[in-house]
């Protein structure tokens, strides 16, 4: 019987939604299974769907050979797992937040102070970095209500886009950690799922690669081909290609997406014209 890779996911969530579209972009096609678990029609790999703060013990133990978890979770349950990839989505940060009310001169605010969290392994590592001294309040749940009622004075949890905490009248006042979401695996597997692990590797790297370029055509008179090319390296070197009109030459290349628009309007300062810009669907290099 051949090796199946187990790859366990958070269970619901935006994290699940983007683990398994990281999956669908890895030409990876998932048969409808039960709550707990799915298998792969085209690859071997199963699927199981679990709580995202149990996923770094899953993989430690055995139970998943890898998984999708938040670098958050990976770093508060400290389970001996090997970080694969870094899959730059679903970030996020850990911060502090206090009432608005309050003035913030400074980390020196919450000394002495009570701070409620869900995250006390991250928020303490934190406090004795900056030679803080609070105490933490371990809570689940809804821990930006902790000030409101009583419980403590500030809370340090994940933060988004801010707006629950503005809800609760916070205001995040430290990042304390920027997270992303991490592809983690057992630090025993054996050669045949390693195998298959280094397949979906070569699969994410292509689907994360063509999503961080773009592909790019564009017209260019012949005299100034030479500094045209030199904005557009490409994975190799742009593809030129004579225009029916004398003087003119098509230059195909890749662009990344974070030079792109400076790019663009050096382009036009050279004399390119009829710039097209196209989305890369998977880029293999």
């Amino acid at each position: 019987m051949k090796d199946i890779l187990k790859i366990a996911v958070q269970k619901s969530g935006r994290l699940n939604e983007k683990s398994m579209g990281l999956l669908k972009e890895c030409g990876i096609k998932i048969n409808n299974g039960g709550k707990l678990m799915s298998t792969a029609s085209n690859f071997p790999l199963e699927i199981f769907y679990l709580r995202d703060d149990d996923i770094p013990q899953y993989v430690a133990e055995g139970v998943a050979d890898i998984g999708i978890v938040g670098e958050n979770e990976y770093l508060e349950k400290q389970q001996p797992v090997e970080i694969i990839n870094r899959t730059g989505f679903s970030k996020c940060r850990l911060s502090l937040a206090i009432k608005r009310e309050e003035a913030y001169p400074g980390l020196e605010w919450f000394s002495g102070k009570r701070i409620a969290t869900s995250y006390p392994v991250i928020l303490k590592s934190f406090l004795q970095k900056n030679n803080i001294d609070a105490t933490v309040e371990v809570i689940s749940g809804s821990v930006e209500i902790a000030p409101g009622i009583g419980l403590a004075d500030a809370v340090f949890d994940i933060v988004s886009t801010g707006s629950t905490l503005l809800a609760n009248g916070l205001k995040e006042v430290e990042v304390a950690l920027r997270s992303e979401a991490l592809l983690i695996a057992n630090t025993m597997l054996n050669r045949e799922k390693k195998e298959i692990l280094d397949k979906l590797l070569f699969r994410i790297e292509a689907a994360k690669s063509a999503k961080q370029n773009k592909y790019i055509l564009l017209n260019a008179p012949n005299e100034k081909l030479d500094s045209i090319i030199a904005l557009l390296p490409g994975m190799r070197s742009p593809t030129v290609l004579p225009l029916a009109d004398e003087g003119w030459s098509s230059v195909h290349s890749v662009i990344n997406e974070d030079d792109f628009w400076e790019v663009i309007d050096q382009l036009k300062e050279k004399g390119a014209e009829g710039i097209l810009v196209c989305p890369i669907e998977k880029m293999i290099v």
